[in-house]
């Protein structure tokens, strides 16, 4: 995969998106959006959360907050010549070539891959399906690789993910949670890994995802339009000067993308040996039972999310402080409707949070 890369006086590299070149907007030059921003970081620490889903208006930033995380995380290495950019850091994980492979594998850098699903995606486009063109100019059943291999160890980005067919939006779900893709048609019977940090945007005003859907994102935040004067102005000038002087823009970022990627790469390393304790646990049971989520897969977000946050503070220990940080968009949207409490969803949160850990 081309890439073009750039480099600063002090040494700090500027990542520009790969083929085309384009550079990227800094992920630390975006203003406010503090939620997003946390949660996508949290998201980039631990891939395992399930993804974040962003609701809000339009041109606030989604689109932008992702690519730019993804030209932020460090390169990734592959496998050269996999079709599914495998990792040879361990044999768990791999596609059958790479993991059948009787001689050492070589490996290139990479950046780390966003994949844009459009609304229209057919499900052999998404999943993948056999190669016509070789089928017909050499008489073989071969695959082609479909968007959840493009979009392996890296981010798949659906831009208004509520106007997604509900089928397609089940079939990224469960893979997103398997971490495999399993391809079964035309007498081909493939299986491949498929890992990758699940990323929905959407405007609610123009329809809303199913609870049950809802409930297999991770994260969910909610974004708005800037509401003081000196946000606005501050995000107008930042944009402007990007836009007309990108190279010398992003320069001047440099040094705080540098510091945010090495700031993830320790989290990544700490993650396995952030502790949560058995009382911790005991408190994200009580805030779901207090709100009375479904299932469990509120109280397993909400100590994951804040073992990632703990992880990426530098803290060895998880408590009360990193529950309530990631409360909110961790359970948000895995509440029930209720016709006798038409409080918004934000304040039965903060409410359940006073009830179980206090004031």
């Amino acid at each position: 995969m081309q890439h073009d890369d750039a480099t600063t006086s002090s040494g700090s590299r500027v990542q520009r998106a790969p083929v085309t070149g384009r550079i990227l907007f800094p992920f630390s030059a975006i203003v406010g959006q503090d939620e997003m921003k946390l949660a996508l970081l949290i998201a980039a620490v631990d891939a395992t959360l399930g993804g974040v889903l962003v609701f809000g208006d339009r041109g606030t930033g989604k689109s932008t907050a992702v690519r730019a995380l993804a030209a932020l995380l460090p390169e990734m290495k592959v496998v050269v010549g996999c079709s599914y950019a495998c990792g040879p850091e361990s044999t768990q994980g791999l596609c059958d070539n790479c993991r059948d492979g009787s001689t050492k594998l070589k490996t290139a850098l990479v950046p780390v891959p966003v994949v844009d699903l459009p609304l229209g995606a057919t499900e052999d486009r998404v999943v993948g399906a056999l190669d016509i063109e070789r089928a017909l100019a050499q008489g073989v059943k071969a695959f082609e690789p479909g968007l959840l291999a493009r979009a392996h160890r890296g981010f798949l980005y659906i831009d208004e993910v509520n106007l997604l067919e509900d089928h397609i939006v089940d079939l990224l779900l469960d893979v997103a949670a398997s971490g495999e893709n399993v391809v079964e048609r035309e007498g081909i019977s493939i299986r491949h890994p498929a890992r990758f940090v699940l990323v929905g945007s959407g405007n609610p005003e123009e329809g809303e995802l199913r609870p049950q859907l809802l409930d297999r994102f991770g994260l969910s935040v909610e974004v708005t339009t800037p509401s003081d004067l000196v946000s606005r102005i501050e995000v107008v000038r930042r944009r402007d000067s990007f836009e007309r002087d990108p190279t010398g823009f992003t320069h001047a970022w440099a040094p705080e993308e540098a510091k945010l990627r090495k700031r993830i790469v320790a989290a990544r390393k700490r993650l396995p040996g952030t502790v949560v304790s058995d009382s911790t646990i005991e408190y994200a049971a009580k805030l779901c039972m207090a709100l009375g989520t479904d299932g469990l897969r509120g109280e397993l977000t909400l100590v994951r999310a804040a073992r990632a946050l703990a992880a990426f503070d530098s803290i060895a220990e998880v408590g009360l402080a990193e529950l309530r940080r990631v409360a909110h968009p961790a359970l948000r949207h895995r509440l029930r409707r209720n016709v006798l409490d038409e409080t918004v969803s934000d304040v039965r949160v903060s409410r359940a949070i006073t009830e179980a850990f206090g004031p």
